[in-house]
């Protein structure tokens, strides 16, 4: 007895009745796909891509309060800069204080001995240290 034949669901498969029922026979040709292909770059060429980056979304109450620490570093640079003016060589070390230090630092005495050990070699009068020290712990409080 020959074996019946049954077209598959469309994609080119054909089923065969046997005595053990439908099983697969042999699968129809596809014709070759032309769009699917491997590309190799020649040693020394370079191909101009697209670059992508990745932004991530904050919400709004998150993005707040990004600004307003972002503003307070930016306005902590902008005194450190006055208080610390570059020399008439050129060469500029710049004065790095870490926020995050000093929010790490419990109590008020304590972040302001912190600054005042970290502003120790500032050459400026100590009212204008005083009161950059004073801006800076009162911004720091609503972070």
């Amino acid at each position: 007895m020959r074996p019946k034949e049954r077209n598959g669901s469309g994609r080119g498969l054909v089923y065969l009745w046997t005595a053990h029922g439908w099983l697969p026979g042999p699968r129809a040709r596809r014709p070759p796909r032309s769009n699917l292909h491997v590309e190799f770059a020649q040693i020394g060429e370079v191909k101009e891509r697209k670059e992508k980056y990745l932004t991530a979304k904050y919400g709004a109450h998150q993005m707040s309060l990004i600004r307003k620490r972002l503003n307070v570093e930016m306005w902590m640079f902008d005194q450190l800069q006055s208080l610390y003016p570059a020399p008439q060589e050129g060469k500029y070390e710049e004065k790095e204080l870490d926020l995050d230090e000093l929010l790490d630092v419990d109590g008020e005495l304590k972040k302001r001995k912190y600054l005042w050990d970290s502003l120790a070699d500032c050459k400026q009068s100590k009212d204008k240290v005083e009161k950059f020290i004073n801006e800076l712990l009162e911004r720091a409080t609503t972070l």
